[in-house]
C-alpha cells in the first residue's frame, strides 16, 4: 500500500479526533516533510487541506440532513466557535452552515474519500546515489503549493528573458528548486540558473544555497507535465521500500541539454535530497 493510500486511512478512521500533519505522519511512521511531498503529490491536496475539507463535507452532509444544533456540528468539525466554522464553511461552499440547514439538501461540491489507484505513480528507474558540494541559484522565486503547480510553467516562462542577465554561470542548463515546504502544502519553487558566486547577480534576482549533500537521482523521460507522477513515484513507493530517508532540504530538477522548451519533451533529472 502506498504512503498516501496509509495516510488517508488514517485520516478517515481518525477524522473526528485531533488530527495535525506530525500525528498522521506519525502514525504512518514517516517524517512531516516525507509525508507532505508524498500525500501532496499524489493527491493535490496537503494533509491538513484535506482533513479541513472532508471534516466539511462530513458537516454540511449533517446540516442538511437536519442537525439540530449548529455549534456541535462546529465542535465535531475541529473548530472551536460558531463563529470560525461559519467563515470556513462560507469559504468552502459560499453558502452559510444555517442556509444549509435552512433547505434541507447540501447541493455543494463535497470531498468524499479519495480512493487512490494503487499504482498511481510513473514507472521509475533505480535512481543513482550521488554526493554535491555546496549549489548556489539565481533566479525568481514564487510561493506555490500542490494545488498550483500548474502555474510553475508560466513562472519559468516569465523567467526566460532574465536568463542572459546572470552571470557567472555554473551551468547554463536551467534549473529549479522546490524549498520551505510547510504543513500547510505550500512552498517556495526557483526557477534559475546555478552561478559560481553570487557578485556578479542582478540584485533584483533571488538567491539559493543549498548545502552539500547526498541525494538519489532519478531521470524522467517523460513528457514534464507528467512530473508530478514521477514524484508521487518517488515519495510513496521508492522511500518507502528504499531504506533511505528523505531530508527536509531543497529538491533540485536538472533539465537535460536535449530539453525543449518548445515541446516540453527532452528529460530532467531530480535530485531528491537524503538524510544521513
Amino acid at each position: 500500500m502506498s504512503l498516501a493510500k496509509r495516510a488517508l486511512w488514517v485520516i478517515e478512521r481518525q477524522l473526528g479526533r485531533p488530527l495535525s500533519l506530525a500525528t498522521v505522519a506519525s502514525s504512518c511512521g514517516v517524517t512531516r516533510h516525507h509525508l507532505a511531498h508524498a500525500f501532496g503529490e499524489a493527491t493535490g491536496y496537503s494533509v491538513m487541506e484535506y482533513v479541513r475539507a472532508r471534516r466539511l463535507t462530513e458537516a454540511a452532509a449533517a446540516l442538511a440532513a437536519g442537525a439540530s444544533d449548529v455549534l456541535q456540528v462546529a465542535l465535531d468539525a475541529g473548530y472551536e466557535s460558531h463563529e470560525a466554522f461559519t467563515r470556513a464553511f462560507k469559504a468552502r461552499f459560499a453558502v452559510t452552515p444555517r442556509e444549509v440547514r435552512r433547505r434541507g439538501s447540501s447541493r455543494l461540491a463535497l470531498l468524499p474519500p479519495l480512493d487512490l489507484p494503487e499504482h498511481g505513480g510513473a514507472a521509475l528507474l533505480s535512481p543513482t546515489i550521488a554526493s554535491a558540494g555546496e549549489i548556489m541559484a539565481v533566479g525568481r522565486r514564487a510561493r506555490q503549493s500542490f494545488a498550483t503547480t500548474s502555474a510553475i510553467p508560466a513562472q519559468w516562462r516569465a523567467f526566460g528573458p532574465e536568463i542572459g542577465w546572470i552571470r557567472p554561470i555554473a551551468r547554463p542548463i536551467p534549473i529549479g528548486v522546490m524549498a520551505d515546504l510547510n504543513d500547510e502544502g505550500a512552498f517556495t519553487y526557483l526557477c534559475g540558473l546555478e552561478v559560481d558566486d553570487f557578485a556578479m547577480a542582478p540584485a533584483d534576482l533571488d538567491r539559493v544555497r543549498i548545502a552539500p549533500s547526498r541525494y538519489a537521482v532519478f531521470r524522467h523521460q517523460a513528457h514534464v507535465s507528467e512530473l508530478r507522477r514521477t514524484y508521487a513515484a518517488i515519495w510513496n513507493a521508492w522511500f518507502p521500500q528504499s531504506g533511505e530517508t528523505p531530508a527536509d532540504a531543497p529538491i533540485v530538477e536538472r533539465h537535460d541539454p536535449s530539453f525543449r522548451v518548445e515541446t516540453g519533451y527532452g528529460g530532467l533529472e531530480i535530485w531528491a535530497p537524503l538524510g544521513r
